[in-house]
């Protein structure tokens, strides 16, 4: 349980200090781009390698693709639903709903990872990819509706609070669950992440950097690939 307790810190410590450094300062847009595009390379590589290979080899095509599909669904279903009360002032939003669509399943993925001796490029790309998250968020929520900083930072500390108690839960239920279960919940977690990325956080990094960010995107991909 200690473990899983430091792998779930290592995960939302870092989104308490992008959440932290939004509600204080204001990056300048090619640094902030950056960030999030290597944060978008690690996630594909956490995704592939940590995510959905092991679900697919264990549990087939059938299922590994009908929870990857059901987890990018949800994700895209409640931010078309933001999207139609907010309008395009929803991406702050969008990326907190993200956070914790694709945060829960892959924390979950990550405490029962533990027992088998894996889960580090998981943690890397989980870490890597929270902090220009949280920090974009902030930073949108605050200028896009007029969140107070202790507002916003509750919410993302909350946020955070859940994502540590998830993987606390992963790890203790490793023994009671199913093998279909897991890599369930594996697969669901790497569509809840491909969405994330396509339709927030890469398309960000964009507009706020410009055509280089491919080379982030590619640098964070090799990190966490030479990682695992």
């Amino acid at each position: 349980m200690l473990t899983a307790l430091l792998y779930g810190l290592g995960t939302a410590l870092p989104l308490l200090v992008g959440v932290a450094v939004g509600t204080r300062w204001r990056l300048p847009k090619p640094v902030l781009a950056a960030m999030m595009a290597f944060g978008s390379g690690t996630m594909i590589a956490a995704v592939s390698q940590e995510l959905f290979a092991p679900a697919f080899d264990q549990a087939g095509e059938v299922i590994a693709g009908c929870a990857l599909f059901a987890g990018a669904a949800v994700f895209v279903v409640g931010t078309r639903l933001i999207e139609n009360k907010l309008g395009r002032a929803a991406i702050g939003w969008a990326l907190l709903l993200g956070t914790v669509l694709d945060g829960v399943p892959e924390n979950l993925a990550l405490g029962v990872s533990l027992n088998e001796g894996a889960g580090l490029v998981l943690l890397v790309a989980i870490a890597t990819g929270n902090v220009p998250e949280a920090m974009s968020g902030v930073e949108l929520m605050r200028r896009q509706h007029g969140y107070s900083p202790s507002r916003t930072f509750a919410l993302w500390a909350a946020t955070a609070a859940v994502l540590v108690a998830v993987t606390v839960l992963g790890d203790s239920l490793t023994n009671t669950v199913s093998h279909t279960t897991i890599s369930a919940v594996q697969a669901f977690a790497g569509g809840a992440t491909l969405a994330v990325l396509a339709d927030s956080l890469m398309p960000e990094a964009y507009r706020e950097g410009g055509w280089w960010v491919g080379m982030a995107t590619a640098a964070g991909f090799f990190v966490a690939f030479a990682i695992g």
